[in-house]
């Protein structure tokens, strides 16, 4: 035990000095945002710089509208084609192609397999017809590949074969299902982004049959559990993003037991650290967080207290900030 002692020192330590620098939620107030809603798709798009929002879910309808945001202002995008309305899709941008990769999603009565593509050089979407898809889910847990920087995504849910394990990639006209040697065990809805500095991705959390609890990261090849020494709640329907500036994904809201969230946690590599905000934004779920690299700003939008539309629906804006 004494020659463990340095070394639960250092990273007790550690973890208290991450916590440290001073940061705010900061509302913004643009001159036009999209309604309150939750559950939508949202990404960062590196080709048009800006932060992409599709779709979601409002309480009564599943909307199929896409907004762009600048670093200052959101502006409803009128494509001629769009993809269909839903709720619990996601996004992930696919470096090879230049284009954000849309997938899953629930519309009501029937969850979605579909997959399509945003183009933010004019954009416009655009249906792929791949000839290999991944099961149709909510709740996918999409990236972008640390290694070849193509768009892939994790697990997902639904009635028929309940929570899926597999780890599927786009390579710019299919899917690929992907034979790692180690997997986390199936889930979906949980914490999920590419950390670029590190060249892996982390995901933590979701909903799950078994426990899911736990922390898992991606080098491009392979599934690799971490120990962490502190862990969040098991969140579900969180919000994760890298943060260029504090250099660590940086996790917001969720669910964890029934309880709407309102932490702020941050992956450093290696161990989770909670912020302390001097100011936070209320409790949510369902949100989305982008990090819009061209004003180095971490956004939330949106999101709700209770997803069936029994509580509140935001439509509220907010960027993380260093003191």
């Amino acid at each position: 035990m004494r020659n463990r002692m340095p070394l639960l020192i250092a990273l007790a330590c550690s973890a208290m000095a991450f916590a440290g620098p001073s940061v705010s939620w900061v509302r913004l107030e643009p001159d036009q945002s999209p309604s309150p809603r939750a559950a939508f798709a949202m990404a960062e798009d590196p080709v048009s710089n800006q932060v992409v929002l599709f779709g979601g879910f409002d309480g009564s309808t599943y909307l199929n509208e896409t907004w762009t945001f600048d670093g200052t202002s959101w502006a409803q995008q009128n494509p001629d084609i769009s993809p269909p309305p839903r709720a619990s899709a996601m996004m992930a941008f696919d470096e090879p192609t230049a284009q954000l990769v849309l997938f899953g999603g629930y519309d009501g009565s029937e969850y979605l397999g579909d997959t399509w593509l945003w183009n933010g050089a004019d954009l416009t979407w655009t249906e792929a017809h791949p000839n290999t898809l991944p099961p149709a889910v909510t709740g996918p847990m999409m990236f972008t590949d640390p290694q070849n920087g193509h768009a892939s995504t994790f697990g997902g849910f639904n009635r028929v074969t309940r929570y899926q394990g597999d780890t599927w990639q786009w390579d710019g006209s299919d899917w690929n299902r992907l034979s790692p040697p180690t997997s986390p065990p199936a889930r979906g809805s949980g914490v999920v982004s590419l950390d670029p500095v590190r060249s892996d991705v982390v995901i933590f959390g979701g909903l799950a049959s078994l426990f899911p609890g736990n922390t898992w990261s991606w080098d491009g090849t392979d599934w690799s559990q971490q120990t962490p020494t502190i862990q969040p709640p098991i969140l579900y329907y969180s919000a994760a993003t890298f943060d260029s500036d504090l250099q660590s994904v940086i996790v917001f809201g969720g669910g964890a037991g029934g309880a709407i969230q309102d932490r702020t946690w941050a992956w450093t590599g290696s161990d989770w650290a909670e912020l302390q905000p001097a100011q936070s934004p209320p409790g949510r779920q369902s949100l989305g967080m982008a990090y819009h690299s061209a004003t180095q700003q971490l956004i939330i939008f949106g999101g709700t207290t209770v997803p069936d539309g029994a509580g509140a629906f935001f439509n509220d804006t907010w960027s993380l900030t260093q003191q």
